[in-house]
């Protein structure tokens, strides 16, 4: 994809009214605009490394080709941009349509049971696929409109040539299981069901 620059002025100009999604200590990285679009800022945090020479954003945007290739909803890239500020790069993209299985496991009525089959033929779709994702938890798995589970924020991702490796697997499974007791489910979320059904399977 075409890399544009993106000066000052009109960054500031395309967040006017936007929506600060996402900020760190560096301040704001994610803005929703106006039109509905997701705008994520990119930071080369050190001066030297991997980032210098392929930058995250360049990986944002490889690996929603890679999921789309694949048939795995995800996001819709319109645009990649290089900042005025040293190491600074920016992907404008249109975001899946729906709501992550977080937001909607806090709805009344929601029912683990009905939805964990569908999560787990989407993590062992993945595995199956060759498809290492870091960040997968609740808040980056998409119910779409059309009731299929799509994959956002989609940066910290690795491709395999063959289907995952029993190590891989459950490397994988424990990411998961950390973030659901960082965010206090242990009550709520059956993760043993999950384990069982994707470990040695």
């Amino acid at each position: 994809m075409q890399c544009f620059r993106l000066s000052e002025a009109a960054l500031k100009q395309m967040i006017v009214d936007a929506n600060v999604l996402e900020a760190d200590s560096y301040g704001a990285k994610v803005y929703r605009l106006q039109d509905g679009n997701i705008l994520k800022l990119f930071r080369r945090k050190r001066w030297f490394s991997s980032a210098l020479l392929r930058p995250y954003s360049k990986r944002f945007i490889d690996n929603a080709n890679r999921l789309q290739q694949l048939g795995v909803p995800t996001l819709k890239v319109v645009n990649f941009y290089t900042l005025e500020q040293p190491g600074m790069t920016a992907v404008l993209y249109q975001p899946l349509p729906g709501q992550t299985l977080r937001q909607l496991a806090q709805k009344p009525g929601f029912s683990w049971t009905q939805s964990l089959p569908a999560l787990i033929g989407l993590i062992r779709e993945l595995h199956r696929s060759g498809v290492y994702f870091r960040s997968l938890h609740l808040g980056n798995i998409v119910v779409t409109p059309e009731n299929t589970l799509g994959l956002i924020d989609v940066a910290d991702m690795r491709f395999f040539k063959a289907p995952l490796s029993e190590n891989l697997k459950k490397r994988n499974i424990q990411h998961f299981a950390r973030y659901i007791q960082r965010e206090n489910l242990n009550d709520e979320f059956p993760l043993g069901d999950l384990e069982k059904a994707l470990v040695n399977n």
